[in-house]
């Protein structure tokens, strides 16, 4: 793809790359769990799911500093629940990623922002969901008209925020000048640290006014998309 295209002078920057999870589309594991184990004929218990996440949390952050594989990370959160159940954690774990594709919806804003920035911008997303989601809730909710590029973090085996992902990104959308890029996520650590380190620069989608972790400054901090049209002048 040409990186030297005319856009709007409406918005300074000729790519706008997204997270996925909590940024553009609602994610409620708890719900997506309730709903998978209710196939299964379990009652998932709030209990369950603060067990879940002691076992789920510490994976995302081995799978994010690149000391676990993608299907390392979704096999090993499902092997207590496999043992009582007899279940593969794989079939678990696709079971799950069908749940939360059943329960996706984009966030407030989201659809305006993206249908706002359209010929303004060229648009992708860089997460590290999993394929068997991200496709299938783009197709769900029909937005995947929106974007340009995808770049899923299970197909690349680069998490974010490691540069590599974001090198790939940027190969993809034919090497744009990178002050023209922003990345905008709702995770300081792996959406705004990733794009300070590929050079881009950064949005930080922050909802719920948290303070950001030393030494990761954004150049933006927004709490709405309704917020960043406005710093992109839409």
């Amino acid at each position: 793809m040409s990186s030297n295209q005319t856009y709007s002078s409406a918005t300074p920057y000729a790519w706008v790359l997204f997270d996925a999870d909590e940024t553009l589309f609602y994610f409620d594991a708890f719900e997506g769990l309730t709903l998978m184990f209710a196939g299964f004929g379990v009652e998932f218990t709030q209990a369950d799911f603060e067990e879940y996440q002691r076992v789920n949390k510490p994976l995302w952050v081995a799978y994010q500093d690149g000391n676990i594989s993608a299907a390392e990370l979704q096999t090993v959160r499902f092997e207590p629940w496999s043992a009582k159940l007899n279940v593969s954690p794989q079939i678990l774990n696709s079971a799950f990623l069908t749940a939360m594709a059943e329960i996706c919806a984009p966030l407030p804003g989201a659809r305006e922002l993206l249908s706002a920035l359209h010929g303004k911008a060229k648009l992708g997303i860089i997460t590290n969901g999993f394929t068997e989601l991200q496709t299938v809730r783009l197709q769900r909710t029909g937005l995947q008209h929106h974007f340009d590029i995808l770049v899923i973090s299970e197909k690349v085996g680069i998490a974010k925020p490691d540069v590599g992902i974001f090198e790939h990104a940027l190969e993809l959308m034919g090497r744009p000048a990178r002050e023209q890029v922003l990345m905008v996520g709702d995770n300081p650590h792996s959406d705004i640290q990733g794009g300070i380190n590929a050079g881009i620069h950064t949005c930080w989608y922050n909802v719920h006014g948290h303070a950001a972790p030393a030494g990761i400054t954004p150049h933006y901090q927004v709490s709405s998309h309704q917020e960043l049209q406005q710093i992109l002048g839409l």
